[in-house]
């Protein structure tokens, strides 16, 4: 069973995502502030971080801080609220993995930490390190299927990690990257799902989503991957075959103003965790590159 260390200040809230994290099949271990958490941190370490950003004595930002130079291999995602979209913004510079909005909590709290829980979860098969190889290049041609985005970002990181590309710590936010471009490359491309749905009603989305994945033209459109991983770099180019959409009307995704709607995270987290992300003209091909 994962275990989930939540730091946050308020009592209220701090019982409410225990009982969201519990219910949903975690264990979970409370913390008041960052200094409690670092202290229940020396003690036992958890699967996943889940802290608040605006809490006394130590804050989300130093928080993320110290466990990134301490406890590198823990993941933190974010729980962020409006006032704290600066404080979050430098939080995932500092090497946050995701963060989830609060009044977005009871929905997408488990669903954003499962994927990064099976992307931290050591693999000895994949620590062993090829030094003769120079260059990997693989290609994947993906039914809109979310089942299948997990397993793929394992096998991708894994190679990154034997090129020497990233240390551990980083290829958590490299697969948290890599997961929101392949599930934006189905639902927004090759679905047409509109991200607007989800501001409000998350049920239309998805009940919308299943019935396109049956529909023709949608059922027939598929994801395509290109990855290439050197000793210098991994660069990946997912395309969908969708409609496209002109890249130059996507709002600023590194305003921090930005962080609260649903349809911004996942290019704030993306442009945030990789070292260069470009578009192409027609908006249905999107590379992403990490550099050594």
């Amino acid at each position: 069973m994962a275990r989930i260390l939540v730091v946050e200040d308020s009592p209220t809230q701090a019982s409410e995502a225990q009982f969201l994290l519990e219910d949903a099949g975690f264990e979970v271990d409370v913390a008041g502030d960052g200094l409690a958490a670092l202290e229940s941190l020396r003690e036992r370490l958890p699967d996943v971080i889940v802290t608040d950003l605006q809490m006394p004595r130590m804050d989300g930002l130093a928080l993320v801080e110290a466990v990134r130079r301490d406890h590198p291999t823990v993941p933190v995602v974010l729980v962020t609220a409006h006032g704290s979209e600066d404080i979050a913004a430098r939080a995932l510079v500092a090497g946050a993995a995701s963060y989830v909005p609060k009044k977005n909590l009871a929905n997408d709290l488990a669903r954003v930490l499962r994927p990064i829980i099976a992307m931290a979860a050591p693999d000895p098969a994949q620590e062993r390190v090829l030094k003769s190889l120079e260059e990997v290049r693989l290609r994947y041609c993906l039914a809109n299927d979310e089942s299948l985005v997990a397993p793929l970002i394992r096998r991708l990181e894994g190679l990154v990690y034997e090129m020497g590309v990233c240390e551990r710590p980083d290829l958590i936010r490299l697969g948290v990257a890599l997961q929101e471009a392949i599930v934006n490359a189905m639902d927004h491309g090759n679905l047409e799902l509109d991200s607007e749905l989800r501001q409000d009603d998350e049920r239309v989305y998805h009940e919308l989503g299943e019935r396109r994945k049956a529909q023709p033209p949608y059922c027939d459109r598929r994801v395509r991957l290109d990855a290439g991983v050197t000793r210098a770099e991994a660069s990946f180019t997912i395309r969908d075959e969708g409609p496209g959409f002109d890249p130059s009307t996507l709002p600023d995704p590194t305003d921090p103003a930005n962080l609260w709607r649903i349809g911004g995270r996942g290019l704030l987290l993306i442009r945030t965790l990789m070292d260069e992300v470009r578009f192409n003209e027609t908006g249905n091909e999107i590379v992403l590159i990490k550099r050594r």
